[in-house]
């Protein structure tokens, strides 16, 4: 008997006039992946201060104070140039919801900058160290890590596919680059014999972006696309290459101040290429309607329960 043969070919996945499914993310350049980068910035920068206080490099300490008092101040200045108005960031203050990304980023924003300024300025007045000891101990034990880590989860709370669909690997990718941009910093502004912990963690930085970055784009498949081509890509490519060479000089400078120094600014430039080319790869996925279509369509086929309950029986 001959086999039956379908007539009617597949259907290909369309948009209506070939328009976005989503509304892409209206974030600016370089508004907000320059806070993106300052806030990770300032909260790694906060625990490696804490942690080389209670081990008696106080040299390292004071570098790592003030890194975490200017970035966090810089970067509340990127975010308020970024919502358009001084007022809009204090009208997010109204409300604490914990079950938002925003809400909680931004009251974690305004403690880890008061918590921090005070023990920058209690390290550089040399008054009231008991006050400025608590206070960045209590910033790297609370306020630091937040800070290194709820921007990622900011952007995987929304609906755009390259980002939501990364929420396993990308807190850890920005975790990663948060301290080994510290680890610049504090290479970059600390006697030698007080940088060690400093060169520790910026290696240790690296590694953990890369790895994180290199398993997510491997995981996603079609919708990691953005993260290897276009502008996102290059972007992306850039900060990985930046990233591995800025890990390995860490590691092989010795006492040459140059590679050090290299090393410093390999990291900064790569963790600040990284955030640029994650906000570019998330617009990217925005705009093509095939990153929201197609994993929707494959989970349907593979019948996967769908990400929003059902509504409960009245």
């Amino acid at each position: 008997m001959k086999q039956e043969q379908a007539m009617v070919p597949e259907a290909e996945f369309r948009s209506y006039y070939g328009q976005p499914v989503i509304k892409a993310p209206v974030w600016h350049e370089p508004h907000m992946p320059v806070y993106l980068y300052l806030g990770g910035l300032s909260g790694a920068a906060s625990v490696m201060g804490a942690m080389a206080g209670l081990t008696g490099y106080d040299r390292l300490a004071l570098t790592a104070r003030v890194t975490a008092a200017l970035g966090a101040a810089a970067g509340a200045g990127f975010l308020v140039a970024e919502l358009g108005r001084p007022e809009r960031f204090l009208n997010m203050l109204r409300i604490f919801k914990p079950s938002s990304p925003m809400s909680m980023g931004s009251w974690t924003l305004a403690a880890h900058s008061t918590l921090t300024a005070a023990a920058a300025a209690s390290a550089l007045a040399t008054v009231l160290r008991p006050a400025g000891d608590a206070a960045i101990l209590v910033a790297g034990l609370t306020t630091g890590p937040v800070m290194a880590t709820y921007t990622a989860v900011l952007l995987a709370d929304t609906a755009v596919p390259a980002w939501h669909d990364a929420h396993r690997e990308l807190p850890f990718m920005f975790a990663g680059s948060a301290l080994a941009s510290a680890g610049a910093a504090g290479m970059l502004a600390t006697p030698r014999a007080q940088a060690g912990p400093a060169r520790a963690v910026a290696a240790l930085g690296a590694v953990a972006e890369t790895v994180a970055g290199i398993v997510m784009e491997r995981r996603l498949g079609l919708v990691g696309e953005p993260y290897r081509q276009g502008r996102g890509g290059r972007l992306m490519r850039t900060a990985r290459a930046l990233t591995v060479s800025g890990g390995l000089l860490t590691a092989v400078a010795g006492r040459s101040r140059a590679l050090t120094a290299l090393s410093g600014l390999a990291l900064t430039a790569g963790s600040l290429y990284l955030r640029f080319g994650a906000l570019e790869a998330g617009k990217a996925s925005a705009a093509d309607p095939k990153y929201t279509v197609v994993p929707q369509r494959r989970r349907l086929e593979a019948a996967e329960p769908a990400s929003v309950p059902p509504p409960s029986p009245s």
